[in-house]
């Protein structure tokens, strides 16, 4: 008997294809869940909640949407896969019922000078193909009006095979491109302070160079010292034109020190290549200090910050040229398309029109194309990389979000849960990790991951829908309804932080008094000009330490004893109770493993395949030297320091035989912050967006100045959560300090002592201080959008 066809309708008399309804999860291990099993409904909004560091991203971008990305990769051929990111297979038993996955998160854009909102967009392609079609004068093909092509021209001879002998022939070439020749494209132009470079009362050989790591004794001062240009013995101040051209701007050129043959380059050159072409966030402390102390970045004069080469500004459609619709506002420029009617490029006006009409529609419209894209906010990053798949006609597709919410005014979220409704409306399954009770409102399924954070954490505490999650007794469950109320008695400030005539970006002149010694959280909606009007108008010596969203830089070997100080003192204990060197007790110096030098594990790699990690058979994964972990402090060896959690180690290093105040200290602001959970050693690379922030709050926490400046740092934050972060700017207030809070969270709000709200609107329509005041007075007014959104909030 031959067998029915797998295309018959079962006996329901539902078709077999129907019945995948469900992503199906089962025995998930990534990071710290622990054997999580989830049925995740296809084409409806599934909403991830639990505290930070719960497991929620492990599960959704660890798990899922890995596994997806991962699948999809290997449909390629093995040479195409060989030129693509290896992803390793997840730490599951099944995953079943997967879709292709659009992952839109958090990740900043990349801090490259050349990435702007235009090119990361592909709105700036689109507009030098019309300029190149409509602008007058007409210069060439779009590349002219690009500023990374640069205008090259040349001559000269190639040998070509011709009926099997070679022939020369003369050919020339010609490029036109957009550069701007002075700053090569870049809008701006470095200027070096000379004093910050030496001192030149002294010779080379009495350590004049005060450059990091060119030191009479190292090998860059060996160079500088034996290079023959100059006589080392000399005081700078006395060298010769010549001499001293020599030190700073010499070419590239072959000498020979101490019978070794080298190169010697110019001391400004070497700089630039050497630090300057790194990210500045990438550099260690001690050079990041140097580069902010010797380097001055200022606006070409050449370009005006365009980019753009004369040429290619003087090129115009109805007297505007690129520069100038690339400085416009998105919203404007959207209005300046439309109103473009030529035959011969309707299709590009329409697709470009299109892409700009969705900046505005995710509320982006206040940005412009030529703003860079590493100075945009996570929140703004991410609702960027939204835009080319808000016009998609992709259906059946599961679209991953990492807190779209971030960074987004109470009156934008609105407009953000529409978006995703719309996305999940066109067929799609929409997986959204969020805090925000306005979003978890809005989902068809809600996961809670819980109960607390990092080994705490990692189990499925509720799944079901919100309103199930509201009668439930879980963390989520019982904070969803959480309200804050205004303060009865505010705090009295004791001073004031004057800001004068401040016009970074769109703000508008703006006059305004900063109250000091109380807790201001500065608001209004998403491109007012908070960002601007704090980090670019605060005066100059006013001892302001800024906490900013900035991604935290480390490698696998980074954990939170390096990056907080901690493992100094710590291995400084170590060595001073055994009497040997500090350097022992460091995984990444002379305490290594031999045999996996210090990372714990082997890695193999595998070509286009999946590279394997295998346990060190050696060390066992505990990273160091056998003889090192003879050693001990309290009675614990260093490997077992470092898989403490931060509480354990904090009660550790407090009393008895390993008391270290210093490490005491630090390990007090982490569990200040919330992180008392995390294990010393657990790689950065692990920790979540909320983690790594509250890390970056900790480290700042024993900086020296008075005023604090927090932006955003309820992002990643559990609704519990918020309320001991509440609590610790109250103790920083309360000690002294002065506290600027960058926020929207309506909690922070009525917490504060006093508001700055800034609008009413985004771009050239916000700029302006709509109100100063207590919140309560905010309440009471209901004079601004963010008033209104925080009386219905406190239930006024």
């Amino acid at each position: 008997m031959s067998k029915a066809p797998s295309s018959a309708p079962q006996a329901s008399g539902r078709h077999v294809a129907d019945s995948h309804e469900m992503i199906r999860v089962q025995g998930a291990r990534e990071n710290n869940l622990k054997d999580v099993s989830v049925e995740l409904p296809k084409r409806r909004l599934t909403v991830f909640t639990g505290v930070s560091g719960s497991g929620k991203s492990s599960l959704v971008f660890g798990t899922i949407a890995a596994e997806s990305q991962r699948m999809i990769n290997e449909t390629y051929s093995a040479f195409v896969q060989g030129f693509m990111p290896t992803l390793a297979r997840p730490e599951v038993d099944v995953l079943d019922g997967l879709t292709t996955a659009i992952i839109v998160d958090q990740e900043r854009m990349g801090a490259n000078a050349r990435s702007t909102v235009g090119t990361a967009t592909d709105a700036n392609a689109m507009l030098r193909i019309l300029f190149s079609r409509l602008g007058q004068p007409h210069l060439g093909s779009p590349q002219a009006f690009s500023f990374n092509v640069a205008s090259a021209s040349g001559s000269g001879a190639v040998t070509v095979e011709r009926g099997g002998s070679p022939t020369k022939e003369r050919r020339t070439f010609s490029i036109t491109g957009g550069m701007c020749p002075r700053c090569e494209g870049l809008g701006r132009v470095s200027d070096f302070d000379l004093s910050a470079l030496y001192d030149d009362t002294k010779s080379l050989n009495e350590g004049a160079l005060t450059v990091p790591g060119y030191s009479v004794e190292g090998w860059y001062g060996r160079i500088f010292s034996g290079c023959g240009f100059f006589d080392p013995d000399k005081p700078i101040r006395e060298f010769t034109e010549r001499e001293l051209h020599d030190l700073l701007h010499k070419e590239p050129t072959k000498i020979k020190v101490d019978n070794v043959n080298l190169t010697y380059e110019g001391l400004i050159p070497k700089i630039q290549k050497s630090y300057l072409a790194k990210d500045r966030e990438a550099m260690q402390p001690h050079i990041r200090a140097f580069v902010d102390r010797a380097v001055v970045f200022t606006t070409c004069p050449d370009c005006a910050g365009t980019r753009l080469n004369p040429g290619a500004r003087s090129s115009k459609i109805a007297g505007i040229s690129i520069a100038d619709a690339c400085a416009m506002q998105i919203s404007d420029l959207a209005d300046w398309i439309r109103g473009l009617a030529e035959p011969s490029v309707t299709p590009l006006l329409t697709t470009l029109g299109r892409t700009l009409d969705s900046f505005v529609e995710i509320g982006l419209g206040y940005l412009s194309l030529d703003r860079p894209a590493g100075t945009l906010s996570g929140g703004e990053a991410q609702r960027v990389k939204m835009i080319r798949h808000l016009g998609s006609s992709l259906t059946d597709v599961t679209y991953v979000f990492d807190e779209p919410t971030a960074g987004l005014h109470p009156h934008d979220i609105a407009r953000m849960n529409d978006l995703l409704l719309r996305l999940r409306d066109k067929g799609n399954t929409v997986l959204v990790v969020e805090h925000k009770p306005e979003t978890i409102a809005i989902a068809d399924h809600v996961v809670d991951l819980g109960p607390g954070a990092g080994t705490a954490g990692g189990t499925v505490c509720f799944e079901g829908t919100v309103e199930g999650l509201r009668a439930s007794d879980t963390l989520t469950g019982r904070h969803l309804d959480d309200r804050a109320s205004c303060k009865e008695q505010v705090r009295r400030p004791t001073g004031a932080l004057q800001i004068r005539g401040a016009d970074t970006h769109n703000l508008q002149n703006v006059d305004v008094d900063i109250p000091l010694g109380v807790l201001v959280v500065v608001t209004g909606v998403a491109g007012s000009g908070k960002s601007s009007l704090i980090h670019s108008s605060i005066p100059a010596g006013a001892e302001v330490i800024s906490i900013d969203q900035g991604a935290i830089r480390g490698s696998r070997r980074s954990n939170p004893a390096t990056y907080t100080g901690l493992l100094e003192p710590i291995r400084k204990a170590f060595a001073k109770a055994n009497g040997v060197k500090p350097a022992l007790f460091s995984a990444n110096s002379a305490g290594a493993c031999p045999t996996c030098n210090g990372a714990g594990v082997i890695y193999t790699d595998l070509a286009m395949m999946a590279g394997v990690a295998s346990v060190c058979e050696q060390c066992e994964g505990r990273r160091f030297d056998a003889s090192v972990l003879e050693y001990r402090l309290g009675g614990r060896n260093i490997s077992e320091v470092l898989a403490m959690s931060v509480a354990e180690a904090e009660e550790f290093f407090g009393t008895g035989e390993a008391r270290t105040p210093a490490a005491h200290t630090i390990l007090d602001r982490l569990v200040d912050v919330g992180l008392g959970y995390l294990s010393l050693g657990q790689p950065l690379t692990t920790l979540s967006g909320g983690e790594r922030q509250r890390l970056k709050l900790a480290t700042h926490m024993s900086a020296k100045g008075g005023v604090y400046v927090l932006d955003e740092p309820t992002t990643g934050l559990h609704l519990a959560d918020v309320e001991q972060l509440l609590g610790l700017l109250d103790r920083l207030v309360d000690a002294g300090k002065s506290v600027i809070v960058i926020e929207h969270h309506q909690a922070v709000m009525a917490h504060a002592d006093w508001i700055v709200d800034l609008g009413p609107g985004a771009g050239h329509d916000g700029g302006r201080i709509v109100f100063e005041g207590t919140p309560a007075d905010l309440v009471a007014a209901r004079s601004t959008l963010t008033g209104e959104h925080l009386a219905a909030y406190v239930g006024r």
